[in-house]
C-alpha cells in the first residue's frame, strides 16, 4: 500500500466487485488520512461485513452532500447566489476520524465558497434553532446544522433546512438525493477548509442572530414584571452540550435571574461523560446530578436541555423527597393551556379564536385536539418529525392565521424560559406545574400516555414485523384487537390507508421510507408503532383519552399499561425478533 492512496485490489479481494469498486472510488477521493486509514484496515483485515456497515459520516460524505445542495439550490433559487446559506454546529469531536462537527461545518461552507455562494457560518457553536431563525430572519435559501442531537457521542448528524425555516420535507428532500448521486466526486476547491477563513462571503451571523433572537422572545413574554419578583430557583443542565450560554441570556431577557447550572455538566464534553444517555428525556435516571443540585440549592423546577438544546426536559419538586418528571405530552398540555390562556387574555372576542391554530404531529398527545374542540379554534395533525409542523406553519403563515412561530423546528431555549415564566406565574396563583395540569384535565378529559421503544439493529425484521401486521389474520387484514379491545379504525401511512376515511385513503401524507401505524381502540385509547427515521428503533407510543368527568386515574392507567404491554408484545413479538427492551 502505498501512500499516494492507489490499493491493489487484487490482493485483498473482498469477493464483491461492486464493493471493491466503491472502497477503490473512495479511498481515491477520501484526504482525511484518519478515515483513509479506518477503511484500509477494515479491507486489509477483511472484514466485509464491517465495510458494509461504515456509514458513519465524514469528511467526504459531507462534502458530496453540500455539493448535491450546490446543485439543487442553484437550480431552485435563481438568486442564491446573493441569498446564500446559513452553517452551524454543535460540539460533537470524534477523536478518531477528526471529523468533529465545527470541522464537518467549514467543509459544507467550502463546497458553497467555492461555488461564490454567500455563506454564514457562526463563528462557535449554536443551538439547532438558531440555524432556522436565521435562515428566516437573514432571508437565506437555506440552512444546514451539524449535531446528531442526543444520540449518542458515536454519531454525528447533518440538519438541512429550506427557506422557511422548516427541515426539508418532500419532494425537496428526495431531488437533493438525486442530487448527492450525481455530484458524488468532490471538486478539489471543497477540501479547502480555509476558505471558511479567508472568502470575504463568509460573515458570521453570530452576534446579530442572537441578539434579534433575543429580542424576537419578547413577544411570547407576558408576565415581565411578575418574572422579575419571582421567589422561584430553577436549575439548568445543558448535558454538556451548547445551552448553557443562550439559556441564561433568555432567562434575563425574560426579566428572571439566570439558572443555576450543573456545575459538572454546564460546559461541551462530546464524551458526555456523566450521563450514559445525552437525551434528558430519558427521564429521572438521567437527571440525577439536576435533581440532587436543585434540593442542594432548594430550588422547586429542574429544566434540562440535550446536546444540541432543541429539546427540553422538566422536573417539579413535589416535596422535600419526591420529584415529579413531566412527560414530553404533559409539558405539551401545560404549553398550550399557556399560549390559549395569554392568547384570550389579549383576544376577549371569542371570534378571535377562528384565527388562531394549534398543531401537533399524530404521535403526540390528543389534548390539543380536546383544547380546540372546547374552545373554538382550530387544530390540525402532522407527520412525526418538526419538518412537517414547520412545513405546516409555513402554509399557515402565507394566509396569516398563526400565532408564536419564531423558529419554526424544537427550540430548548426558548421553552425553557416560558416554562419558568408559566411555573411562576401559577407559583403567584399558589398553584403548581403538576396542579395545574390537573386542572386541565378536569377541564378537558384525562389523556394519560406513555411512549417507549424496543432496540433492533436488523432493517429485514423490522420490514418483517410490520409485513405481519399488515397481513396479521390473512393478506391485507390487520389486528382486530388489542388487550381485550376492539380495533375500530387502523391508518397506515406507510402505504397511504386509513379505514376512518370513506375512501379508506390517508389524509396525512404517505410516508414509504418508513414505517408506521396507527391502532384506535374501542375504549379511547390510540397507540401508534413506527420506525425512528436516526435510530435503529421502533418506537411506540399509547394514550388513553378520556372525556371530561372520568378521573378515575388508577383505572385508566391501568388500562393503558395492559393494553401498551398485550401490544408489544403481540404485534411486535421481541423475544422471537430478539429486540433490546428499552433498559433506562
Amino acid at each position: 500500500m502505498e501512500n499516494n492512496g492507489d490499493l491493489d485490489l487484487n490482493c485483498h479481494a473482498t469477493g464483491d466487485v461492486r464493493l471493491d469498486k466503491a472502497i477503490y472510488q473512495w479511498i481515491t477521493w477520501d484526504k482525511n488520512p484518519q478515515t483513509r486509514a479506518q477503511i484500509e484496515a477494515l479491507l486489509l483485515d477483511g472484514q466485509v461485513e464491517e465495510l458494509r456497515r461504515f456509514a458513519l459520516i465524514n469528511d467526504l460524505t459531507i462534502i458530496q452532500s453540500t455539493q448535491g445542495m450546490y446543485k439543487y439550490l442553484a437550480r431552485s433559487f435563481p438568486d442564491f447566489g446573493s441569498r446564500g446559506i446559513v452553517v452551524g454546529y454543535d460540539t460533537r469531536a470524534q477523536e478518531a476520524s477528526g471529523c468533529n462537527s465545527e470541522r464537518l461545518a467549514r467543509l459544507t461552507a467550502a463546497v458553497m465558497l467555492c461555488k461564490d455562494i454567500p455563506v454564514f457560518l457562526f463563528s462557535t457553536y449554536v443551538p439547532t434553532p438558531f440555524v432556522p431563525y436565521a435562515v428566516k430572519r437573514l432571508g437565506a435559501a437555506a440552512g444546514v446544522m451539524v449535531t446528531a442531537s442526543h444520540n449518542p457521542k458515536e454519531d454525528n448528524g447533518y440538519k438541512v433546512y429550506w427557506h422557511n425555516g422548516a427541515q426539508i420535507s418532500s419532494p425537496n428532500d428526495k431531488e437533493i438525493l438525486k442530487c448527492i448521486e450525481e455530484s458524488s466526486e468532490p471538486w478539489s476547491e471543497s477540501w479547502n477548509e480555509s476558505l471558511a477563513d479567508n472568502s470575504p462571503l463568509r460573515s458570521d451571523p453570530l452576534r446579530e442572530i442572537s441578539k434579534m433572537y433575543m429580542e424576537d422572545l419578547s413577544s411570547v413574554c407576558f408576565h415581565r414584571e411578575l418574572n422579575t419578583k419571582s421567589p422561584l430557583k430553577f436549575v439548568h443542565s445543558s448535558f454538556h452540550g451548547v445551552g448553557h450560554d443562550y439559556v441564561q441570556q433568555a432567562f434575563r431577557a425574560f426579566g428572571f435571574p439566570p439558572p443555576i447550572p450543573v456545575p459538572e455538566q454546564k460546559d461541551p464534553d462530546p464524551n458526555f461523560s456523566t450521563v450514559s444517555c445525552p437525551n434528558p428525556e430519558e427521564g429521572e435516571s438521567v437527571l440525577e446530578l439536576s435533581l440532587r443540585l436543585a434540593e442542594r440549592e432548594n430550588a422547586t423546577i429542574v429544566m434540562a436541555t440535550d446536546p444540541d438544546a432543541d429539546r427540553l426536559a422538566v422536573a417539579e419538586q413535589s416535596d422535600r423527597c419526591r420529584w415529579k418528571v413531566f412527560t414530553g405530552n404533559e409539558l405539551a398540555a401545560l404549553l398550550g393551556w399557556w399560549m390559549l390562556f395569554n392568547w384570550k387574555e389579549t383576544h376577549p372576542d371569542p371570534a378571535d379564536r377562528e384565527r388562531m391554530y394549534m398543531l401537533a404531529t399524530t404521535v403526540s398527545s390528543k389534548i390539543l385536539k380536546a383544547f380546540a374542540r372546547k374552545e373554538g379554534f382550530h387544530f390540525e395533525e402532522t407527520l412525526p418529525g418538526f419538518k412537517w409542523i414547520g412545513k405546516k406553519i409555513h402554509e399557515l403563515e402565507s394566509i396569516g392565521f398563526l400565532c408564536g412561530s419564531m423558529v419554526p423546528d424544537k427550540d430548548g431555549v426558548s421553552a425553557a424560559v416560558v416554562v419558568a415564566e408559566m411555573a411562576s406565574y401559577l407559583y403567584n396563583k399558589n398553584l403548581t406545574l403538576h396542579q395545574q395540569l390537573e386542572n386541565i384535565f378536569e377541564t378537558y378529559g384525562y389523556h394519560i400516555s406513555t411512549t417507549s421503544y424496543v432496540i433492533c439493529y436488523d432493517p429485514p425484521t423490522v420490514k418483517r414485523i410490520f409485513t405481519r401486521l399488515r397481513n396479521f389474520e390473512g393478506e391485507n387484514t390487520y389486528p382486530r384487537s388489542s388487550g381485550g379491545h376492539s380495533i375500530v379504525d387502523v391508518r397506515d401511512v406507510t402505504t397511504g390507508y386509513d379505514s376512518s376515511q370513506p375512501d379508506k385513503l390517508c389524509v396525512l401524507p404517505m410516508t414509504k421510507s418508513s414505517q408506521m401505524i396507527t391502532f384506535t381502540l374501542q375504549n379511547g385509547i390510540v397507540a401508534t408503532l413506527r420506525t425512528s427515521g436516526t435510530e435503529p428503533k421502533i418506537k411506540f407510543y399509547t394514550e388513553f383519552c378520556a372525556p371530561p368527568g372520568k378521573s378515575d386515574i388508577s383505572s385508566l392507567e391501568e388500562e393503558l399499561k395492559k393494553v401498551t404491554d398485550t401490544l408489544v408484545e403481540e404485534f411486535l413479538e421481541p423475544d422471537k425478533n430478539n429486540l433490546i427492551r428499552r433498559s433506562i
